[in-house]
């Protein structure tokens, strides 16, 4: 794999690595994707309402219980399990490397395979938050006639919909922890997204790879671009690791 024996130098002389996934990390996990031809994006509701507009804040206070039906048939994988890509990364971890993990991902498989830094930007469908700021898992919930709740207090999904604003204080660790990184991957994602696919200009070094499915807008960007599934990469890296 062309490519792959300079990155696999790059980890013998370097030490702090932020790693940016999107959608394309977890599909190798049964989770669809939101923006590819088969993606969540590409559906719609019985009514004809296209996805990304139920995924909305407006949608949301407008119809709860349609939205709730949607998200725990969409949203929600309890049975999804880590691949070999968020395993390797939990595997740098392990092997002493600083490892910061930012995700668009909601589904909270990083931590599932026991990355210790992940920053999510778009939350985790599987936690929900009361509007005190108290955290609770969504099937620690109660569901009723106007939504959720946690101990009697009205509660929402942590994620943020669109037309909501990301977590500011979650962003600028994301961009503090790529301007700080001796290598920057970007892995499974199409860098369509912003203001997650900016965070790529706030990297300064000369150690970039980009792991996706499908070119971006924003390939010459990168020192390495691979066009590999995520566990292909994974494979052929670690086998050059282990040398």
């Amino acid at each position: 794999m062309d490519g792959a024996q300079e990155v696999a130098e790059w980890l013998e002389t370097s030490q702090n690595i932020a790693v940016i996934t999107g959608a394309g990390m977890s599909t190798e996990s049964g989770i669809a994707d939101f923006r590819s031809a088969k993606g969540l994006y590409n559906e719609q509701t019985n009514e004809g309402i296209p996805m990304e507009e139920v995924l909305s804040q407006s949608f949301f206070d407008k119809y709860p219980k349609e939205f709730y039906r949607i998200y725990k048939e969409k949203l929600l994988y309890p049975k999804a399990r880590p691949n070999k890509g968020h395993h390797f990364l939990k595997q740098l971890e392990d092997m002493g490397y600083k490892v910061t993990v930012i995700t668009q991902n909601i589904d909270g498989l990083h931590q599932k395979a026991g990355s210790s830094n992940v920053l999510e930007l778009h939350g985790n469908a599987n936690n929900v938050i009361t509007k005190s700021g108290k955290l609770a898992r969504f099937d620690e919930a109660s569901m009723n006639e106007e939504g959720l709740s946690i101990g009697g207090e009205w509660a929402r999904p942590a994620i943020t919909l669109y037309g909501e604003a990301l977590d500011t204080a979650m962003l600028d660790r994301s961009i503090q922890a790529v301007k700080t990184a001796d290598i920057l991957f970007v892995m499974g994602t199409s860098l369509n997204v912003y203001p997650a696919a900016g965070l790529i200009y706030d990297y300064t070094g000369s150690k970039s790879a980009l792991i996706n499915k499908g070119s971006t807008p924003l390939n010459a960007h990168f020192n390495f671009v691979f066009d590999e599934t995520i566990s292909d990469w994974v494979d052929a890296l670690s086998a050059l690791m282990s040398d």
